[in-house]
């Protein structure tokens, strides 16, 4: 049963200012609502310029809003909870700050909001099937054996098994979202995209750096992921923001996995020039948490109904050099 959004509707979308938040408020904006609370921490980074063409209502620190509900402050009624808020780091090392900042805050915001009947709609990841021994199924009776290979994908696979233990998987909806690109990724430092990378590695030198391979079986630049622009990603989330009665643990890649070769190459021929790369060393520290082949397996998302389709590679890598990195505003 699809749920009309109306313009009225109250939405708080954590991690706002960040990639995906960001990107969701955007698509938001686009359908006509604006009646949205931020939740973030804006530090010292960039964020911030994520929100300056947006519009919303109100922004709140994570720590104040958490505090809001925590104290039965916070008494606006809200039709739903978007939380993309957490560290996204795969290469923190603070593990009590990832179990308080990524698992037990999630815990209260969706207890507090399945107490408010508000549809509750969170980010997880695909760093909780680790090196891919496990496969890329995300049905249910496999999550518990899952092995995540950084604390990072440890704190989003306890709250994937939090919401599985409390069978809370029909009332909320969980995304692993895979290798995701695009717009407003700009202040994530050494977590964007090699997409963003290789655009400012070409501009600089004229050429791509890619770590060589470390397994006979993968040559040099042929390790595999699956890529996935943002903006196919936030149509997703907005068809299950309307479609109220779906609910479960989704996967959220293209469903076809390519390599970072083929990856490079798209971005040499969105910017109009010619393919050199050069392969690197990988680091030692991170040799043996590599991933050398993600691929999602999207038949869940398809037989809950999602009907969203995916911009192919090359689609996808062309509007987003052409229409935002080469452009003097780069910012949804």
């Amino acid at each position: 049963m699809k749920k009309s959004s109306t313009k009225k509707d109250r939405i708080i979308v954590t991690g706002g200012a960040g990639f995906i938040g960001s990107a969701m408020v955007w698509k938001l904006n686009e359908e006509g609502l604006d009646r949205i609370l931020i939740v973030d921490r804006l530090g010292t980074t960039d964020k911030w310029k994520n929100l300056a063409k947006r519009r919303f209502a109100d922004y709140m620190h994570k720590d104040e809003f958490l505090q809001a509900i925590r104290t039965g402050r916070f008494r606006h009624p809200v039709q739903a909870v978007i939380h993309m808020g957490a560290c996204s780091s795969t290469t923190e090392r603070d593990a009590d700050y990832l179990m308080s900042n990524n698992y037990r805050y999630s815990v209260e915001l969706a207890k507090w909001a399945l107490a408010k009947g508000v549809r509750f709609i969170y980010a997880s990841s695909a760093a909780t099937y680790g090196d891919g021994s496990r496969g890329f199924s995300d049905d249910d009776g496999v999550t518990g054996s899952l092995l995540p290979i950084n604390m990072y994908g440890y704190s989003k696979q306890l709250f994937d098994l939090w919401v599985l233990s409390n069978r809370l998987q029909k009332r909320v909806v969980g995304i692993k979202f895979f290798n995701v690109f695009g717009p407003n990724e700009y202040h994530k430092e050494d977590m964007r995209s090699m997409v963003h990378k290789s655009f400012g590695q070409i501009g600089d030198t004229g050429k791509v750096r890619l770590f060589k391979s470390h397994r006979p079986d993968y040559g040099d630049g042929e390790q595999r992921r699956d890529f996935v622009y943002v903006k196919d990603c936030v149509e997703v989330l907005w068809w299950f923001y309307r479609n109220r009665k779906a609910g479960g643990i989704f996967n959220l890649g293209s469903g076809y996995s390519r390599t970072w070769n083929d990856l490079t190459q798209a971005v040499f021929d969105a910017v109009g020039a010619k393919k050199q790369i050069d392969y690197i060393e990988m680091p030692e520290a991170i040799r043996d948490q590599y991933q050398y082949f993600t691929e999602a397996r999207i038949d869940k998302l398809r037989s809950a109904g999602c009907p969203v389709t995916f911009r192919s590679l090359e689609d996808a890598v062309y509007d987003y050099v052409v229409n935002h990195l080469k452009t003097k505003d780069p910012y949804l």
